[in-house]
């Protein structure tokens, strides 16, 4: 047995999939090795939680575009990165994609560089999500439409490169040919589809080429119609398609949330986060547009949502508060499914995963300590928390 092996116990284990009482988690360097009765730890070091403090896996999130009073599309360079990890942190994310929005040629390329160096040494970091620019330009959103366009050669060689970690790509499929779409499936991007208004039979088309995902549902995209479906009824339809959720109560509304959990798909929870989550500011710059947090959203000047004001464990608190979930629910849909529509080895208490977990409080979602690949990290004072 390894040196480092320990245990941690709790009165209820959530192991992603299915809750054990009395149980403890056995880790053996960075991995997940095996959850035994508490009673059966043997001689291993046993960290015991507080009563009625839940053991989870720690939270996964495939949207985070800053955080801690940063933003990765203004400075996408390693110390932007490890800045945004430890924002997070504190709310319960061990694993996340940073995010870059529609940019120029010349800020994906940085992106990706910072990614692969900020990987070596922040085991947080999973991967990267472009989200654009291959988006429509009727359904931009906060993005700068100047950016907007259609990949190219040299565009597709530089996201099937070799890299670390996933690779995330959010594009209107009307915008691009589905070979390219294939092209990225088959080096293993994970296509998902966002600022689009894909017609149902573009979103199919682009589901059967490669596609696996639905970016931010139901926002920046061509609503559900009853002559027309869209990417929408696509989505939901699709037992193969996983789709992420702004559960904040501002970007979908509860009903409307309630409905999508009953679908098909696989709902994913993630936050949209902007600087001011985990940080001190009540503002941020974009595309050298002031942005302001007011009533709990990020606003530009004219009222355009422009990101999220939110965190992990408030959108786990809001999906079971607003879904009708369990909370057991809710918390997989913030680790095991994003987990698995990136093919992290995360987001499950479970033999050969990594030992990402966290000490969560069931009724208040309030995080109290946080493990990533096996070591201690307790979260940091958290300075802004959005309610």
């Amino acid at each position: 047995m390894s040196s480092r092996a320990y245990a941690v116990a709790a009165d209820v284990v959530f192991d992603g999939l299915t809750r054990h009482d009395n149980a403890a988690v056995v880790i053996e360097g960075a991995d997940i090795a095996r959850i035994v009765d508490r009673r059966d730890t043997g001689d291993l070091a046993v960290t015991a939680l507080p009563p009625g403090i839940w053991l989870v896996p720690g939270f996964v999130d495939l949207q985070v575009n800053g955080g801690g009073d940063v933003l990765f599309n203004d400075a996408p360079t390693r110390a932007t990165l490890l800045t945004i990890a430890a924002a997070h942190r504190r709310f319960g994310t061990t694993g996340f994609l940073p995010t870059l929005i529609t940019d120029t040629p010349e800020k994906t390329t940085q992106a990706i560089a910072a990614v692969e160096a900020a990987m070596r040494e922040e085991p947080a970091i999973l991967g990267l999500h472009l989200e654009g620019p291959f988006i429509s330009p009727q359904k931009p959103g906060v993005h700068d439409p100047r950016h907007i366009r259609a990949p190219t050669a040299a565009d597709l060689a530089l996201l099937t490169a070799p890299r670390s970690g996933a690779l995330m790509v959010t594009l209107a499929p009307e915008c691009v040919d589905p070979a390219f779409i294939a092209r990225l499936s088959a080096a293993g991007v994970r296509v998902s589809i966002g600022h689009t208004m894909a017609t149902y039979a573009q979103t199919c088309a682009a589901l059967e080429a490669g596609a696996r995902g639905v970016t931010h549902l139901f926002n920046a995209m061509r609503p559900l119609e009853s002559r027309e479906g869209g990417p929408i009824a696509a989505a939901l339809e699709s037992p193969a398609c996983s789709f992420g959720l702004i559960a904040d109560g501002v970007h979908v509304d509860p009903a409307v949330l309630r409905l999508a959990l009953r679908a098909q798909a696989h709902p994913m929870l993630v936050t949209d986060a902007m600087p001011p989550v985990g940080g001190t500011r009540d503002s941020f710059m974009l595309y050298g547009d002031t942005i302001m947090v007011a009533a709990g959203r990020c606003v530009r000047r004219d009222g355009t949502l422009a990101g999220a004001f939110l965190d992990m464990a408030s959108a786990v608190r809001n999906c079971a508060a607003f879904g009708g979930v369990p909370p057991e629910q809710a918390l997989r849909f913030a680790s095991a499914n994003p987990a698995s529509f990136i093919g992290a080895r995360v987001g499950r208490l479970a033999p050969g995963h990594r030992a990402d977990m966290i000490a969560l409080d069931p009724d208040t979602f309030a995080v109290q300590r946080a493990w990533i690949a096996g070591v201690a990290r307790l979260p940091e004072r958290a300075d802004r928390v959005p309610t």
